[in-house]
């Protein structure tokens, strides 16, 4: 009990201490508070951010959704079987969905339009609103054989077109008799590359787009009696799958509403969340720099009170008490961030997302924040803090500063790296894609270890540089290799955050090289979807005739979905997630005699031509690899309401990046014989120009209306910008690590301010000018920067490089302005904030500081 009184007598007195020590401001720990704040707004308002989107979809599920449940077929509609089960559940609205060709009733302009049909009964939650708002009849009805139909901005102003104007649509003219201001469900159709043009389902009928094997998907939303719960909804699902096995149908509840969106948000925040990790551990090099500095400046407090008979534990305890309480200083200031966050990310990515993120307080995404803000100020305080412990009073009094005593004993050090050990186990915890998150942290780790290791050599090779005759450059070269100096600090701090710096550029720089450069060399200059199997040849006549140089590649294609594999439910198999995107959703699938032109055979043979035995299919090498599956293993997908059982004869290796025709599963004919399916083809003609593109897309477009053109450079053209538009976020996150290098680097030098107060007036006293000692400092600065700078475009291009042509499987290439961007911005940075903190350093007085040494 004594013992436990005297300790809490002990902590009380040091808190004392270090209150009444703390008067006199908070001087010299704005870095440190502003890398805490920094971090820790990160972290925190990143997560609440995404806390707030999912919360909003889970809110508002049954109107995104358009239902309490909704069942989905793709190439048929229900059965009237089907059709009843759904019924019986509750309300039902029916709509469909597909792509085609919009265009004027001249046939002069046309338009990739995402065409969506929908019932009397649309919408079973929210409201459609529209400009006028009319009702379902005045909007689509048919009047005088022409049908209506309502249409976003981007349809008017991409066809140049005003309220009430005409379209043809396949066979049948619509007029655009309203524009859509907000589409309830919009989000749970998944990402559109057109605009949006709604109709009624009797209208797309009287179209004539609806053929057999078209690719339409049809929806079946059901509006449950008042007080079904989530029990009752998975009943329904299961009663579903069990009554109708072969329905192929895929199933969505209120509950998951828009799962791709939640899925890329959640990986989203959880990649910010990592970078906002970094730039915390990089203000953690901040902390340290800014305890030592503190502690030097307060070694005489600190050599008084060991006189007076303070322990070593005492002192430790009045300076950790001190670090804390600017901590918590920061970590409110980041908190404070944070709250703003989620409100002001409701406005900015109200154009982005559609799902309002609803502004509050999410104390799970705050409480992970503070964690991370307590054990890197932790993990970074406790060494200087152990060293000045167990210096001994007479040296404190004796020596210039802390600097120079060796590592501080084996507990502080245990501590520092259970410390750290724990701040990466929780940084894998509590990310959901964990071996990303492993990646990362090893990386992050493995980086700490270089750039120590860059600095060691950068020193190594200044102690045994010849001697040189220029005194400002053997005064630089000095001080880069003295006890003290800020050749560790400043390539840590910095080397970090360059490192990621050129990373994301390379990676961005490569991305979109290949998407306006390289991709559309290799890329087919069209993709024409769902032509029929009775136009096919008609179809192949008029494109060869319009591009005689071209050359016209043309498939059989069907929609699918896999539900076994080795006749085991893929709901009950545990996939990778880099390959779960093979199992989730349809899968264009074809079937072919001979092996496809953008792939070889890696392993199995192809089955001959007059095949007739058991149903083969050949399978994508890769994706198979990362599913788990081999030569020999089967694969049952539904087609048509069908489920069809194929053996895997084969694996290949596919072209993916070639952006022609690919399938991950290409089937023996006799799997689908008789089964009714459109053709899809693609048109390569490297000479053909922008207008010769536009020509031959509007002679197809008027000779079959229902076939649907995609222009390859304008779908190029949307993934530029939504890289552009990711680019923008990721290098804002990015840029919250290299503002944290930035403050860490000024605190750096800041902190060998008093060492180089006294070396500049003894080198003045010995006769040394201003302008020998800018120039001296100038050059330490220029090379420690140049060799951080050096590193950076090493380390950034090797982990580029492994992205883009390892993780992505594209073409990489090292880009000049990359480097010459990088090394100027290091040079910038170093030289620029350390003469400016060292400028007040040339003109100190001498008689003050000779009477301290």
């Amino acid at each position: 009990m004594k013992a436990n009184s005297a300790s809490a007598q002990s902590l009380r007195l040091a808190f004392r201490f270090a209150l009444r020590e703390m008067r006199g401001g908070l001087k010299g720990f704005f870095i440190f508070i502003t890398c805490i704040a920094l971090g820790v707004g990160a972290i925190g308002g990143v997560n609440s951010v995404a806390r707030a989107i999912t919360s909003s979809v889970a809110s508002q599920g049954q109107t995104l959704l358009g239902g309490d449940m909704r069942f989905n077929l793709m190439q048929r509609e229900a059965s009237e079987k089907e059709l009843a089960f759904l019924k019986a559940q509750g309300d039902l609205a029916v709509s469909a969905g597909m792509r085609s060709m919009a265009r004027l009733e001249d046939g002069s302009d046309q338009t990739l339009v995402e065409v969506k049909a929908v019932d009397g009964a649309y919408p079973l939650y929210g409201s459609l609103a529209t400009q006028p708002a009319l009702s379902h009849d005045d909007l689509f009805g048919e009047r005088n054989g022409i049908w209506g139909a309502a249409a976003p901005d981007l349809l008017f102003d991409q066809l140049k077109l005003s309220d009430g104007a005409r379209i043809r649509l396949g066979g049948a003219t619509f007029e655009l008799r309203a524009r859509i201001v907000d589409e309830p469900d919009l989000v749970s159709e998944g990402f559109g590359f057109a605009p949006r043009l709604m109709v009624s389902i009797d209208g797309l009928r009287a179209s004539g787009l609806i053929q057999p094997g078209s690719l339409v998907e049809h929806g079946y939303k059901i509006r449950l009696p008042a007080g079904a719960t989530e029990a009752d909804i998975k009943l329904i699902s299961d009663s579903a799958q069990a009554d109708f096995p072969q329905a192929g149908w895929s199933i969505r509840s209120r509950a998951n509403a828009a799962p791709s969106l939640s899925s890329n948000v959640e990986r989203f925040s959880q990649f910010l969340t990592l970078v906002g990790l970094t730039a915390l551990v990089v203000g953690g090099v901040g902390v340290a720099n800014a305890v030592r500095a503190h502690l030097d400046a307060k070694r005489g407090v600190i050599a008084t009170l060991k006189s007076v008979g303070a322990s070593g534990g005492f002192v430790f305890s009045v300076y950790l008490v001190q670090v804390m309480i600017v901590a918590a200083i920061g970590i409110l200031i980041g908190l404070g961030i944070a709250l703003v966050m989620p409100f002001a990310a409701s406005a900015a990515l109200s154009s982005v997302i559609p799902v309002p993120a609803e502004g509050g307080v999410y104390p799970d995404a705050l409480a992970m924040a503070v964690l991370f803000g307590v054990l890197v100020t932790l993990a970074f305080a406790v060494l200087p803090l152990g060293r000045a412990r167990d210096i001994p009073a007479t040296a404190l009094f004796r020596e210039l500063g802390l600097e120079g005593r060796g590592l501080p004993r084996l507990p502080y050090l245990v501590a520092a790296g259970g410390i750290a050990v724990l701040l990466a186990g929780l940084a894998i915890w509590f990310s959901s894609d964990r071996l990303i998150a492993l990646i990362f942290v090893g990386a992050a780790v493995f980086a700490f270890i270089v750039l120590r290791s860059v600095a060691e050599l950068v020193q190594w090779l200044a102690r045994r540089a010849p001697a040189v005759r220029s005194t400002p450059l053997r005064l630089a070269i000095g001080n880069i290799h003295r006890p003290g100096a800020l050749t560790p600090s400043v390539v840590l701090s910095l080397g970090l955050g360059l490192t990621l710096l050129v990373t994301l550029a390379l990676i961005d720089g490569n991305l979109r090289r290949q998407i306006s450069g390289n991709l559309p060399e290799r890329a087919p200059n069209f993709f024409f979807v769902d032509i029929q199997p009775a136009d096919v040849d008609r179809f192949s006549t008029l494109v060869s005739q319009a591009s005689p140089g071209g050359t016209l590649t043309k498939v059989p294609m069907l929609r699918g979905r896999v539900i076994e594999l080795n006749g085991v439910d893929v709901q009950k198999i545990e996939v990778p997630p880099e390959g779960q995107w093979v199992l989730r959703g349809d899968r264009g699938i074809t079937y072919s005699e001979t092996v496809p032109e953008n792939a070889t055979l890696s392993a199995g043979q192809w089955w001959p031509k007059d095949y007739s035995g058991e149903p083969l299919v050949s399978f994508s090498a890769e994706e198979a690899g990362e599913i788990g599956l081999k030569i020999g293993d089967t694969v049952t997908v539904n087609v048509l309401g069908r489920n069809v059982t194929a053996r895997i004869a084969n694996l290949r290796q596919v072209e993916w990046e070639s952006m022609g025709i690919n399938f991950v599963m290409v089937f023996s004919p006799n799997a689908f014989a008789g089964a009714p399916h459109a053709w899809l083809a693609t048109l390569l003609d490297r000479k053909a120009s922008a207008a010769e593109e536009a020509r031959i897309l509007n002679e197809v477009t008027r000779a079959f209306p229902g076939v649907t053109t995609v222009r390859v450079k304008d779908a190029l053209d949307i993934v530029n910008r939504l890289i552009g538009q990711l680019g923008v976020a990721i290098r804002a996150a990015a840029a919250v690590a290299l503002i944290a290098s930035v403050l860490v680097l000024a605190g750096a030098l800041a902190a060998g301010n008093r060492a180089r107060v006294h070396d500049a007036v003894v080198l003045k006293m010995l006769g040394a000018t201003r302008g020998t000692l800018i120039g001296a400092f100038s050059l330490e600065y220029m090379l420690i920067g140049l060799a951080t700078a050096v590193f950076a475009l090493l380390a950034g291009g090797v982990a580029a490089w492994f992205v883009v042509a390892r993780i992505m499987t594209l073409p990489s290439s090292f880009l000049p302005e990359v480097a010459v961007g990088t090394v100027l911005f290091a040079l910038l940075l170093t030289v620029g904030i350390g003469l400016a903190g060292t400028w007040r350093v040339l003109g100190q007085k001498a008689a003050p500081v000779l009477r301290e040494l």
